[in-house]
């Protein structure tokens, strides 16, 4: 793999290293990118009519080649720039779940030099203002559904999607390209990250981060294919991706609508909640080739009874993050699908280093499942010490990460952005784990953090909500083992003297102010103080390890 590696990555190759300054500092990028998104959807046009987009629910189903995309989103482009004035910098807001809208109005926004603002789909009201009021867009795309979680004036102008977005493009019907400069530091997207303390943080991209992650991508696939000869015996087909995961993360942004455009792949978006058998009909019917999955949705196709009813022969690379990936359920997958036992991976990456850092795949996975692999070639790896010197292989420290793919900032927020963006522009990651012989292994995820179903959840913004409550003296959140989520959140709360109300009580408390995947389904009532150190922090662990509480689990 190394040798491939090395001739991917030689001068003059496909994927040539080279060395440039990037926001200030001497780093390595691939010298073949693409400059702007814009450039990446001017560069589609050689797919013309073949299809990029299939969305599907239980009713309906929409078709969209790529030249039917370019020209709805140049129409966008118009719209949004001439009846809502959004020029360079600006930001348009997308509040939606998986949608052709969604996608074209992406396109639309960044290809006019603003900025698009993925907005979690699953939010709250609360949260959703908190996001608006802190990106302040010009425009905000929503659909219904969402639309009517939010109660009152916002202060924007507002395009539904079921009911004005058509009519828009309608009016602006456009074969031009917007042609404004674009620079590769200039911002391209924010997509809000929950933070360990207090309220969501806007995870600034810019165009560069993310056309030298499509190369990451691009790289990978063509690596594995090098490696793996005999998936050429196999029947060629069209490269096909089948999305399950959100626009508003970067698994379904960046490395679907964004790889599955430049790559001139047809991507098939199931829409609606995860259906395994609707899923596996996609995959059947559209024969898919690629998805990125999340453990979460791989074991709940894997398991689902009629599973194997379905001919899924068409799969020929399948890689799975958002949170770890057990090696049972990696094996069960390889011995249903052995044509994609070669090309299966794992890796690390978070939103603030745009998704790609590490990658362990192929046959590097079957020998080491443990590890999340060796770092992609644009992206230094380090492990430092509580004090941020760096550590030897084998001790076990604070992962810090460096390179074109870490962010641009935190949008608004200069303190938050110093204390995560070292001198070098090292990004300090908060997760736990070593470096040993080129590869990296995982100890922890910032900590407290819990992945549930491939989602963020931080205890911290969970305690705040139940602390607020008035008949809560103390609350601690922690997650716990799920067989189909990985993780589970768990509330343990002390009430005051004379104040206990029922759990369920709480659980609307909490689901009133936060996305319902934040709350916790588990609940734990202590008569005694929480435990806590010398400097009045909350342990956890002992928690973890209590036998003497009310346990409720719903």
């Amino acid at each position: 793999m190394v040798a491939i590696e090395q001739e991917l990555l030689a001068p003059g190759a496909p994927f040539e290293i080279g060395e440039e300054e990037v926001l200030g500092e001497r780093v390595r990028v691939f010298v073949n990118r693409p400059r702007s998104l814009r450039d990446i959807l001017l560069r589609a046009r050689e797919f013309g009519d073949a299809e990029y987009m299939v969305f599907r629910d239980v009713d309906t189903e929409r078709r969209y080649t790529f030249a039917d995309h370019e020209r709805l989103v140049a129409s966008a482009a118009a719209a949004f720039s001439q009846r809502f004035g959004v020029s360079p910098g600006d930001r348009v807001a997308i509040l939606a779940a998986n949608c052709p809208e969604w996608v074209i109005s992406f396109w639309a926004t960044v290809s006019l030099g603003a900025i698009c603002v993925g907005l979690n789909g699953w939010w709250t009201e609360d949260e959703i203002r908190y996001a608006i009021g802190h990106s302040k867009p010009k425009l905000l795309i929503a659909d219904r559904k969402r639309a009517e979680r939010i109660t009152g004036a916002l202060g924007i102008p507002m395009v539904i999607v079921e009911d004005d977005f058509d009519g828009l493009l309608a009016d602006y019907v456009s074969g031009a390209m917007p042609t404004q400069p674009i620079d590769e530091s200039d911002p391209a997207v924010i997509l809000y990250t929950s933070g360990t303390t207090g309220r969501s943080k806007g995870v600034v991209h810019t165009h560069g981060n993310m056309t030298n992650m499509l190369m990451v991508a691009f790289f990978h696939g063509a690596r594995l294919m090098m490696a793996n000869p005999k998936q050429a015996e196999l029947p060629q087909l069209p490269n096909t991706v089948l999305v399950t995961s959100p626009l508003f993360h970067v698994s379904g942004l960046h490395c679907a609508a964004m790889t599955g455009l430049a790559g001139g792949a047809k991507t098939v978006w199931p829409m609606g909640r995860f259906d395994p058998k609707a899923v596996l009909g996609m995959i059947e019917r559209e024969k898919v080739t690629g998805w990125g999955y999340t453990a979460t949705v791989l074991n709940r196709l894997l398991s689902h009874p009629d599973a194997g009813n379905y001919d899924l022969s068409s799969l020929r690379s399948v890689g799975g993050g958002g949170s770890p990936i057990p090696s049972s359920l990696l094996e069960k997958a390889q011995e249903r699908w052995p044509q994609c036992s070669h090309t299966m991976g794992v890796g690390y990456g978070l939103t603030e280093g745009t998704a790609f850092a590490t990658l362990n795949a192929g046959e590097e996975l079957t020998k080491d499942p443990s590890s999340v692999g060796r770092p992609v070639p644009i992206v230094d790896v380090e492990i430092r010490d509580e004090d941020g010197n760096p550590l030897p292989d084998g001790e076990e420290g604070e992962i810090h990460l460096r390179g074109p793919l870490v962010m641009l900032e935190y949008w608004e927020d200069p303190e938050a952005t110093a204390k995560a963006i070292k001198p070098g522009r090292w990004l300090k990651t908060g997760d736990v784990g070593r470096f040993e012989n080129g590869r990296l292994y995982i100890a922890s995820r910032k900590r407290d953090l819990i992945l549930r179903g491939g989602e963020n959840v931080y205890p911290f913004e969970i305690e705040q909500r139940l602390q607020a409550h008035p008949a809560v003296a103390e609350a601690a959140v922690l997650g716990v083992q799920h067989p189909d989520l990985g993780e589970e959140v768990k509330a343990v709360v002390v009430f005051r003297e004379g104040r206990e109300v029922a759990t369920e009580e709480l659980r609307d408390w909490v689901a009133k102010a936060l996305a319902y995947y934040k709350v916790p389904s588990q609940w734990e009532v202590r008569k005694e103080p929480l435990p806590r150190n010398a400097t009045g922090k909350v342990l956890k662990q002992p928690l973890r390890d209590a036998r003497d509480s009310t346990f409720i689990e719903e």
